[in-house]
């Protein structure tokens, strides 16, 4: 697809971090873009300096996603372009014994499935509402009528000590994206997935300089941590290159996690 003046997209997550890269690449292209975020204070403020739309979305309730899009719509019209980065990150052992009391203590089931509502099923459910409305628009070159790229992690295939339900929710997402593709074969939907590695994100710039050089050193090449825009201009390649359906790209230096 196209990228240029005209075209519509949602970027859920799209308040900060890599979701927010994606918002300023695509409006750099001339994209009319909706943010999706739970942070109404950073999503109204970077949507004010880009003129995109913000839409304060809750990935894990139909009710609050169907909202999200019926705003955007109304505003920029039917979205070509869907890019879930929408995600949370919990770091929890299966099972722990306590180093003072002995105690065993078991992952509290409510965390795990938070983890997968939010990451795993609140990925399926932006697609599948954005295709929905994607499928009666009318078909461009080689008939196409959109596009979603969705956010797994490197953590699908190594995920660390303590990412069982990251791991697990981020394994979903990239097992989804072929079936997903074969789903929309007939209606011209593409779906493709990244699975990004350490990436210099608020939430790993809030980390002690101790904690961070060392991940960044870890990096086979180049030797630093991912910069977002890198992480954009892989979405807007995927974007732009019609060819490329039902596939999933490492974006990771060449890094493979060690157990912790």
């Amino acid at each position: 697809m196209k990228l240029g003046a005209g075209i519509s997209a949602v970027v859920t997550g799209g308040a900060s971090g890599l979701g927010e890269a994606v918002v300023r690449r695509l409006s750099a292209e001339g994209a009319k873009v909706a943010i999706f975020d739970m942070n109404g204070q950073r999503g109204e403020i970077l949507a004010g300096e880009l003129g995109a739309v913000f839409c304060k979305v809750d990935v894990s309730s139909d009710e609050s996603v169907a909202a999200g899009f019926a705003r955007a719509r109304k505003v920029n019209g039917q979205e070509r372009i869907l890019v879930n980065c929408a995600g949370i990150v919990t770091g929890v052992k299966t099972a722990a014994r306590d180093r003072k009391s002995g105690e065993v203590k078991i992952f509290p089931m409510a965390d795990f499935e938070r983890v997968v509502q939010i990451n795993l099923l609140g990925t399926f459910r932006c697609m599948a509402q954005s295709a929905a409305g994607m499928m009666d628009a009318e078909p461009l070159v080689d008939g196409e009528r959109g596009v979603i790229v969705n956010t797994a992690s490197v953590a699908a295939q190594d995920g660390q000590i303590g990412q069982a339900a990251y791991a697990a929710s981020k394994a979903g997402v990239l097992g989804m994206t072929l079936p997903v593709a074969r789903d929309f074969m007939t209606e011209g939907i593409r779906v493709n997935t990244i699975l990004p590695g350490l990436f210099n994100t608020p939430m790993m710039a809030s980390l002690p300089d101790a904690v961070r050089e060392p991940l960044a050193a870890g990096v086979p090449f180049p030797r630093r941590l991912g910069d977002p825009a890198e992480y954009a201009d892989l979405v807007a390649f995927m974007v732009s290159n019609r060819y490329i359906n039902g596939e999933a790209v490492r974006l990771d230096g060449a890094i493979r996690l060690a157990p912790r």
